[in-house]
């Protein structure tokens, strides 16, 4: 028995040895961390070289540095000039094979564009812009355009926006919803290039899209094009294209029916002087309650009787019917309504010097009682308020009180103070305020000066997240004062207000319409504390839009 123990040991030794190294090699790992692949991938080396001429083989092998798949394949490489068959495109590892299916044409310049579509497999790095060209004849073309793409209202250079040109024989392919077969994509600068052109007229185009198929499919994508057609007789540099959201052709109306029985109607572009009426059942165009936006694109129709299975309603225009949206319901559909508040407050909770506090509803309001509304200041009870209806909003009222700055305010809107249209009550509501302090405010004065009296443009105000604050039209030099605006960074915009609207109006690729031009003031205006500024605005004349 004595001598079991180290026979036991000695058994069980190399057991144990096993186990140790298969936990030891169990925690050792692959480094983690270090910085991540952005290169996409590299051609090594074409076959045929990139740029052959009198090119007579059947396909073309590319070899890349890196593994890589294809996205997109039809939709993102294009050739030109096209053939009726298109060429087939096959991953090998690291080799794209490309095979021509139709014969080509002689003494022609070819170039394939691949877009976007090589990308490599860890990362999803893309090509962009990468193009393989060759001649079936002596001659290469090597003509070039080259510019940028800006959006026309931020004035900022555009990346990510594809630049195409048509020959304009072909331009109706434009119109006709055909992908083309020459373009491009702008750099992170907005800059584009277009090269290995064949001399001739063409139609140039710049889309900034919502789907990538490189096709004028929606009225939501970001438009830009040249009025008069480009000659190109030699390299052409420094075209400017403005990105625009086109005005629609037609105009349509959406509906949005909410759990609410509220109906919003969205328009595809802004009205003149829009209004709403139902048609069915006539008895509830009487006693309807329809509000605008500012913008008079968007429409919200409340109804004070909801007794009615369906409901059709006309938007007009000028008083004329431009279309008209139907509402089907059950006729005793129940909805869900809270009603709720929106107060009048900037930054932080605080209320601006000598304002009075408005409370908004997102219902409108037939009563209110103001007994069951309380506000306290630095935590006592004042009494002395009032409250007025807006007579431009049956949503909004308005509480009046001398609110003094540094004061701590509590508003308390107790359960049942305000009665909707639907005779819905509130539940228990409020808020906690600061009256600012006018040292927080700044005053702007303007010296504007016109290039053209004879001419109107619209000046605006921008604060640091390019929201329009305040628009002015002007027709000659003159000042525009600016009081009480907060502290902080603004910009100033000019819109050439070419139909003196007074407002800005984009274009319409199909009319050949430019958009109005706007002017972006290179300075960035800083309001001090409780300063009084000045600063010239001396307007440019405006550029012609080629």
């Amino acid at each position: 028995m004595l001598n079991q123990k180290p026979a036991f040991f000695a058994k069980n030794l190399s057991l144990i040895v096993i186990i140790l190294i298969a936990f030891g090699c169990a925690a050792i790992q692959r480094p983690q961390g270090g910085p991540r692949d952005l290169t996409p991938p590299k051609l090594l080396k074409a076959t045929p070289a990139n740029m052959t001429r009198n090119f007579n083989a059947k396909e073309v092998n590319l070899e890349f540095d890196e593994f890589f798949k294809l996205t997109n394949t039809y939709q993102e490489i294009t050739i030109s000039p096209t053939s009726e068959k298109a060429p087939e495109y096959n991953v090998n590892k690291k080799t794209l094979q490309v095979k021509f299916k139709d014969s080509l044409q002689k003494n022609t310049t070819y170039v394939i564009n691949f877009g976007k579509a090589i990308q490599d497999v860890n990362e999803s790095n893309v090509l962009k812009n990468f193009t393989y060209v060759f001649s079936t004849g002596p001659h290469i073309d090597s003509l070039s355009m080259s510019g940028s793409v800006i959006n026309s209202t931020t004035q900022e250079k555009e990346k990510e926006a594809t630049v195409m040109i048509f020959p304009v024989s072909q331009d109706s392919a434009f119109f006709g919803k055909k992908k083309p077969t020459i373009f491009t994509t702008t750099d992170s600068s907005g800059n584009f290039s277009l090269n290995n052109l064949h001399d001739g007229a063409y139609r140039i185009y710049a889309l900034k899209e919502t789907s990538p198929n490189k096709i004028f499919d929606n009225d939501k994508e970001l438009i830009a094009f040249s009025k008069k057609p480009i000659v190109l007789t030699k390299d052409t540099s420094n075209i400017r294209l403005s990105l625009f959201q086109q005005i629609p052709d037609k105009f349509r109306v959406e509906k949005k029916f909410g759990n609410d029985g509220v109906l919003s109607l969205i328009f595809n572009k802004r009205l003149t002087k829009p209004s709403v009426k139902v048609l069915y059942p006539p008895a509830l165009n009487d006693q309807k309650i329809v509000e605008l936006s500012k913008t008079n694109d968007t429409a919200t129709v409340y109804m004070r009787n909801m007794d009615w299975d369906s409901i059709s309603v006309a938007v007009l225009d000028n008083n004329k019917i431009i279309d008209t949206a139907y509402q089907r319901k059950q006729k005793k559909e129940s909805f869900v309504r809270n009603l709720s508040f929106k107060y009048g407050l900037n930054r932080d909770n605080h209320l601006k010097p000598g304002s009075d506090l408005s409370i908004t509803a997102n219902l409108p309001i037939t009563s209110y009682e103001q007994g069951l509304i309380v506000l306290k200041e630095d935590s006592a009870t004042v009494q002395n308020f009032t409250i007025s209806k807006d007579t431009s909003s049956t949503r909004t009222v308005y509480l009046k009180y001398r609110f003094r700055a540094g004061r701590k305010y509590q508003l308390t809107i107790n359960e049942s103070a305000f009665t909707d249209i639907y005779g819905d009550k509130n539940k228990l509501a409020g808020v906690n305020f600061e009256g600012d302090k006018q040292e927080n405010y700044s005053q702007l004065t303007l010296k504007v000066t016109v290039p053209e009296p004879s001419k109107s443009y619209v000046v605006e105000l921008l604060d640091d997240q390019k929201n329009v604050l305040k628009s002015d039209p002007v027709t000659a030099n003159t000042s525009i004062v600016y009081k009480n605006y907060l502290t902080g960074k603004y910009r100033i915009r000019v819109v050439y207000d070419t139909n003196k609207n007074g407002h800005f109006d984009s274009g319409n690729v199909k009319q050949k319409e430019q958009p109005e031009n706007i002017w972006l003031y290179d300075k960035e205006l800083t309001l001090r504390p409780n300063w009084e500024s000045e600063e010239p605005l001396a307007i440019p004349k405006e550029q012609v839009t080629l």
